[in-house]
């Protein structure tokens, strides 16, 4: 096979690191195997998520994108990816605030650049029916038991157009993410794997969060977890409809008015470098 170049912007948001790049005109894609090999921290670029941007299907949109976990398999959504790929593409369009809309596989983003510089998406309306994360279960309730490593743990689910297992700790600080994070991914009752949150309420508009990724393990911070995190809690009465989501990367903000309604994610975004690698 013969060498592809591929040209890439690396941004982030609150540490949440992604390639974002256009399909090469060689017309293929990087394989699983490239991106696994791209991702990697210390051979590679480095990344929790490549992000691929694709002309719009629609004409009331502004792009297409897809998203690849660092393990090579593809996702439906990533909140923190939307947000740095309405920057980048107002960027190229000229724009320094407004809105954008968006295509992805988890459905259309709106996105608002605002005038102090953070980027504000609009994410699916949260969707608490365990088919759609899917997570197995014999009916819709507000928390499961879920058998873990020969214990018993609570959790809530929920579907941001991605899947969501919500845990509250006391302590986001000695939570067991490298043991219970894998564990609950992987779990036989979510059929297509989930992301897994660790959520401390310090107040009703205050939590403190960490999450493990599917496919990434734990990151820096993560857009829809920090949405998933606040509509469970929501949903448990013990929420606000705007609350502070502080992440070992730094805040977002998440607004949710309740039932029926979208859910809003706002934060910073940073492009790093712009560079050029060869498949």
């Amino acid at each position: 096979m013969r060498a592809m170049r591929l040209d890439f912007v690396k941004m982030h948001g609150l540490g949440n690191d992604f390639i974002v790049f256009e399909v090469p005109p060689a017309g293929r894609l990087p394989t699983a195997d490239e991106l696994r090999r791209l991702g990697d921290r210390r051979t590679g670029i480095g990344f929790d998520q490549a992000l691929v941007l694709e002309p719009p299907k629609r004409p009331d949109t502004a792009v297409h994108y897809r998203i690849f976990n660092s393990d090579g398999g593809e996702v439906e959504q990533c909140g923190n990816g939307a947000r740095c790929v309405a920057a980048l593409v107002a960027r190229r369009l000229g724009r320094a605030a407004g809105e954008i809309t968006m295509d992805s596989p988890g459905g259309l983003v709106h996105a608002r650049l605002r005038d102090d510089g953070l980027v504000s998406v609009r994410m699916d309306v949260p969707n608490f029916a365990p088919a759609s994360l899917p997570f197995e279960a014999s009916g819709e309730a507000t928390i499961y038991p879920l058998e873990v490593g020969g214990q018993t743990i609570d959790v809530g689910v929920v579907s941001i157009g991605n899947p969501h297992a919500v845990i509250r700790v006391p302590s986001v600080a000695a939570a067991p993410v490298d043991r219970l994070g894998p564990a609950v991914e992987n779990h036989r009752r979510f059929p297509r794997r989930t992301n897994v949150e660790f959520m401390e309420v310090v107040a009703p508009d205050h939590v403190r969060l960490r999450v493990h990724e599917r496919g990434a393990g734990e990151t820096r911070a993560c857009g829809t977890g920090a949405c998933g995190a606040v509509a469970v809690g929501r949903r448990h009465g013990v929420l606000a409809e705007e609350v502070k989501v502080d992440l070992p990367g730094g805040r977002l903000i998440v607004q949710w008015r309740g039932p029926g309604e979208p859910i809003w994610l706002t934060g910073p975004t940073e492009t790093v470098f712009e560079g050029h690698t060869e498949l």
